[in-house]
């Protein structure tokens, strides 16, 4: 038995995201593909662990992924077949073995999330599948002071959509705003991240920017004694799973 972790590039566009905890839609996610062509080539069902969900229509730079198989492939090999028969929307980039007990998504130690928003004066026509466009200009000077606030331990509850979670309370650890002429990139590193929150983070930074709302209301929507809402969840087609940090000893 070997355990590999890899990472994968992927676009989200056609996928039901990483994965589905009920039988809906299975076979339309990232890990059901993965899934696919592990057990055509080993005849078995391997146990698969990713390091961060992504969602429906997320993409991934750098997803990490821990593969438990009984087979004698080196990593290489590995790689070399599973980008022979994925689709062509879903690439590994690294491979490599790592000790029995190493998990992806109990070893990681950060995630890392950039969310893009096109501000130039035409949308592109060949970017709109992996920007979100913004017809106003947003400030963001007012989107910096607002991700200030989010930075640190705080019960990010009011920004997930999720009904039921074990924790609410994450930790970021950055959370930067950069802006030019032509695109907007918020960029959050965060221990882990609660399901939409990245996206719900980028939508209400970005109501700021446009003057939708001040910058006071993080405080207000982070307070266990406010009833603020945080902003809808941005559009996926503009978040990318951007990298995993695995700094813990494995």
């Amino acid at each position: 038995m070997k355990n590999y972790k890899l990472i994968l590039e992927y676009d989200g566009s056609r996928y039901s995201g990483w994965t589905r905890l009920g039988k809906e839609e299975a076979a339309n996610t990232i890990e059901n593909k993965i899934r696919e062509v592990l057990k055509k080539k080993t005849g078995q069902e391997p146990e698969i662990s990713c390091a961060s969900r992504t969602e429906t229509g997320v993409h991934a730079y750098g997803q990490a992924v821990s593969v438990l198989l009984d087979c004698a492939d080196t990593p290489e090999s590995l790689k070399r077949y599973l980008n022979r028969y994925l689709p062509m929307d879903i690439a590994v980039l690294e491979a490599e073995e790592m000790p029995p007990r190493f998990r992806a998504a109990l070893n990681a130690s950060s995630r890392t999330y950039l969310y893009r928003i096109a501000v130039g004066d035409v949308p592109s026509v060949f970017e709109r599948k992996y920007t979100y466009y913004s017809f106003g200009e947003p400030d963001v000077d007012k989107m910096r002071a607002a991700a200030a606030k989010l930075v640190g331990r705080h019960d990010f509850r009011a920004f997930s959509t999720a009904k039921k979670n074990k924790s609410t309370v994450k930790e970021i650890f950055s959370l930067d705003v950069y802006g030019d002429a032509q695109e907007i990139q918020i960029t959050v590193t965060a221990n882990d991240f609660l399901h939409n929150m990245a996206r719900m983070i980028a939508s209400t930074l970005l109501d700021v920017g446009l003057g939708r709302r001040p910058a006071s209301d993080v405080e207000r929507i982070l307070s266990p004694d406010d009833a603020a809402a945080a902003s809808a969840p941005a559009d996926p087609c503009g978040l990318f799973l951007d990298h995993v940090d695995f700094s813990q000893p494995t």
